[in-house]
């Protein structure tokens, strides 16, 4: 493995410069339907040429050869006729001065004479080949050559400067000479060093075995040219391919065309629907014709125009409502404040009331109050909701702002008997922001955590990496059902409606910290588990627009049930891996068992990266309620009493846990 192992980032830059070249083309392939449906009917069309071509020169192959050995056997039978006829009445060949009942006469002139009149009527159409039989047959000539023939009475002879023993192939001489009728192969007619090195010539061979005129046996061979039926089946080839290659193109052509006058409305419907998506609702299709598309055309103009239409409503009941929560929401603060110094005599007068009108009055002066918050947050919604919200973004330390909603919020603390502790505020944690957004946010996450905590100490902590600033805070109340923080988020949500706002809430403070995020450029994110607690994160980014990629803080906590989990797990995994070492020193060689078989070992959970409000994370309540019980945070006597020097370790680890996180980075895990 370890030789091979410097030839893997060698191969990897290889494929990476492969692939470099090739991505335009893969991104064309995969975006262009036009091209693919070409290339595809190119392809296919290709293939059925191809198949045709071969369908079209097998037949015409076969017929050229069918056609030319008819004719061939044909012309030998005529020849082996007047051959053998010749043979009979040797005055034919020898002329008139032979004498018929001549006995050994000369059959080597006999046989060139006759080689030379069968070939004569060839014209170079055929080819006349006479071998003797016998031993010697098949290629030993009995004597010398004389021009064109070769003589000898068991000697080959032939016509044309022909190579009698290399043209006529050894397996058709021996079917000849062990066999009677007509013998036919394919072979190649070779000719003599004399004919000027001439090429071969595929042919026919057609062959019989004869007598001559002493009534000795001999074979007698036509060979047949077919340079004729190769031409022929060239051009044809030729011819095909030629048109094979015009019918692919035309193919293509056609294909491109057709294509093109469906994808070009398809095209034009794309690019009109990402102007309709951007907002440019009066955008519609150019409609020509009656077919198909012109349907398709004119339908999705009909849905644009119906889309406008819904939206343009949408939007004037929006604006309508928006405004008439604005104008509601001012004019209701002349009456209010009327009310409210009525409220306020009749609240200073309460001590000469009985005690039903004093209470009375209390609730008149609580409910006021509870108005009165209700009508700014309705304000500071329409504003939002009209884009109206401006950043006033400066650098601060969100330390101060800390302290400031920790100092504002200690009497609610001391009634609910819950302490607040805060991590993470030995360094400066600078950011461009606006104070009065940030802290409303961090006031309305801090009390929520304090009202929900069930008098719980609530953990507010600070960090800050890379180029991004995050406070999170933690309660070990109630905690969130799962799908709870998601809508935890929304206008006028609350988890249990039975439950009763101690601090008089109005239900928006959460749907407005989650628009000051978002005004910022950051994050609010919601972390919960059924009778764990939950976890507040706001991410902002340390520089005014400058895109978050990550938080310093992670989502879960590290005192989550998984990670306690995950902990244990490991834990029981280092006490296993310890025993097992100990084991080998004293001679067990018993195996330590890999991590990942660790019984309870969970995986890292990944920190969401999703917009405000929308990456949460909610753990299912345990089985065991026990456990549920033993997951929250201790609020015995001995914690609420924990020494300074607890206080300042936990402070240290919270440092040193800022420090890892700015050294990996700054990302979520």
């Amino acid at each position: 493995m370890a030789d091979g192992a410097p030839g893997g980032p060698v191969l990897r830059l290889f494929v990476r410069l492969v692939r470099r070249p090739l991505l335009p083309a893969v991104r064309l392939w995969r975006r262009n339907i036009q091209l693919r449906v070409v290339a595809a009917t190119l392809l296919m069309s290709l293939a059925v040429v191809l198949a045709l071509g071969f369908v079209v020169i097998a037949q015409v192959s076969k017929g050229l050869l069918d056609a030319k050995e008819e004719a061939a056997q044909s012309q030998a039978a005529g020849g082996f006729a007047v051959a053998q006829e010749k043979a009979n009445t040797p005055s034919a060949v020898d002329g008139p001065d032979a004498t018929d009942n001549k006995v050994g006469r000369d059959a080597s002139t006999w046989m060139n004479s006759l080689v030379k009149q069968l070939a004569s009527g060839g014209q170079t159409a055929f080819e006349v080949v006479a071998l003797g039989a016998g031993p010697d047959a098949g290629g030993q000539p009995g004597g010398q050559p004389s021009g064109p023939f070769v003589s000898g009475v068991k000697g080959a002879r032939a016509s044309g400067n022909v190579d009698p023993t290399a043209s006529v192939p050894t397996a058709l001489r021996r079917n000849v000479n062990h066999a009677t009728g007509t013998f036919k192969t394919f072979s190649q007619i070779r000719y003599t060093a004399g004919s000027g090195d001439k090429a071969p010539e595929p042919a026919l061979v057609v062959g019989k075995r004869l007598t001559d005129i002493n009534g000795d046996p001999y074979d007698l061979y036509y060979l047949f040219p077919l340079t004729q039926e190769e031409e022929s089946l060239n051009l044809i080839k030729v011819t095909i391919a030629t048109a094979g290659v015009f019918v692919v193109v035309l193919l293509g052509a056609i294909a491109w065309l057709v294509v093109r006058q469906v994808v070009t409305p398809v095209r034009m419907a794309a690019g009109i629907a990402e102007r309709l998506s951007a907002g440019r609702l009066q955008e519609r299709m150019k409609v020509t014709g009656e077919d198909d598309i012109a349907r398709l055309g004119e339908a999705f103009n009909k849905m644009a125009q119906n889309l406008q239409l819904k939206i343009q409503q949408l939007e004037d009941l929006s604006r309508m409502q928006r405004r008439f929560v604005s104008d509601v929401s001012h004019e209701l603060r002349t009456p209010l404040t009327t009310v409210r110094m009525a409220a306020d005599v009749i609240h200073d007068a309460r001590v000469d009331f009985d005690p039903v009108t004093a209470r009375s009055a209390e609730l008149l002066a609580g409910q006021l109050d509870r108005f009165e918050s209700l009508l700014a947050d309705l304000l500071e919604i329409s504003r939002f909701d009209a884009g109206a919200a401006a950043l006033e973004a400066e650098p601060i330390d969100l330390r101060d702002v800390v302290r400031r909603v920790i100092d504002g919020a200690e009497p609610l603390a001391e009634h609910k008997g819950t302490r607040i502790r805060v991590l993470g505020d030995t360094q400066p944690v600078i950011a461009e922001a606006d104070s009065r957004r940030v802290e409303r946010v961090l006031r309305n996450l801090v009390v929520n955590a304090v009202e929900h905590g069930e008098g719980r100490d609530v953990v507010v902590r600070l960090a800050s990496a890379g180029g991004a600033v995050a406070v999170a805070v933690r309660d070990y109340g109630v905690g969130l059902k799962p799908g709870e923080a998601t809508r935890v988020f929304n206008r006028f949500w609350r988890a249990d409606p039975a439950r009763a706002r101690t601090t008089g809430g109005t239900g928006l403070g959460l749907s407005i910290a989650v628009e000051d995020a978002r005004l910022h450029g950051g994050w609010l994110q919601a972390w919960g588990e059924p009778g764990g607690g939950s976890q507040f994160r706001l991410t902002l980014p340390r520089t005014a627009d400058e895109p978050l990629r990550g938080s310093p803080i992670p989502l879960e906590p590290e005192d989550s049930r998984s990670n306690r989990a995950r902990a244990a797990a490991e834990a029981a995994g280092s006490k296993k891996s310890s025993r097992a070492q100990e084991g080998q020193g004293r001679g067990d060689r018993s195996p330590i068992p890999p991590r990942s078989a660790v019984a309870g070992a969970l995986p890292v959970p990944a920190d969401p990266t999703a917009l405000p409000g929308s990456g949460a994370r909610v753990v299912a309540r345990p089985a065991d309620p026990d456990q549920a019980s033993a997951d929250r945070a201790p609020t015995d006597q001995a914690s609420e009493e924990r020494a300074p020097a607890d206080r300042a370790a936990a402070d240290r680890a919270a440092a040193q846990q800022s420090a890892a996180a700015q050294e990996d980075g700054a990302g979520g895990r």
